[in-house]
């Protein structure tokens, strides 16, 4: 979304906090310790275990800063009190392909929520970005890697 903000429901920022606590503590912990196990062994310049378990630990610092940034731009949204006049992050919208003819439910999430098995769509995704702001019975065309896909609002909803 353009205003840099990241949309996470109330149980997504609990998870992603529990994360961060987890990586900062026993995280943190366990490459610490992998990487005086490795130092043990002997000559460092010639240690692949001693490097594999430093870039671990720039991996785990990296996801680290990650979430922190993200964290600082959360804003908590409660899915129950999105309108359904139009399509807004955290909407369910029942689309009709077009090309197939059969009906399709995606609710739109942030990239952080995303979950294709789970019908969960981010507002950055080709079909995400094209739903935004549409109304019941607009049609959308949408270039995916397939090819192009249109799509009928059939139904917005929470």
């Amino acid at each position: 979304m353009s205003n840099n903000f990241v949309y996470l429901t109330k149980e997504k920022l609990v998870e992603l906090e529990a994360q961060l606590k987890e990586m900062k503590t026993s995280g943190r912990k366990e490459a610490a310790r992998k990487i005086a196990e490795a130092r043990s062994h002997g000559d460092l310049s010639e240690n692949s275990e001693y490097d594999a378990a430093k870039e671990e630990m720039q991996m785990l610092e990296l996801r680290i800063a990650q979430l922190e940034a993200t964290l600082t731009r959360t804003r908590v949204l409660d899915p129950t009190e999105v309108r359904t006049d139009k399509v807004y992050i955290f909407s369910k919208v029942q689309l009709l392909d077009m090309l197939s003819n059969k009906a399709i439910e995606y609710q739109l999430v942030s990239t952080e929520e995303a979950d294709i098995v789970k019908g969960k769509i981010s507002t950055d995704s080709p079909i995400g970005k094209s739903l935004l702001g549409k109304e019941v019975g607009d049609v959308v065309s949408v270039k995916v890697p397939a090819g192009l896909k249109q799509y009928k609002v059939l139904q917005i909803g929470r």
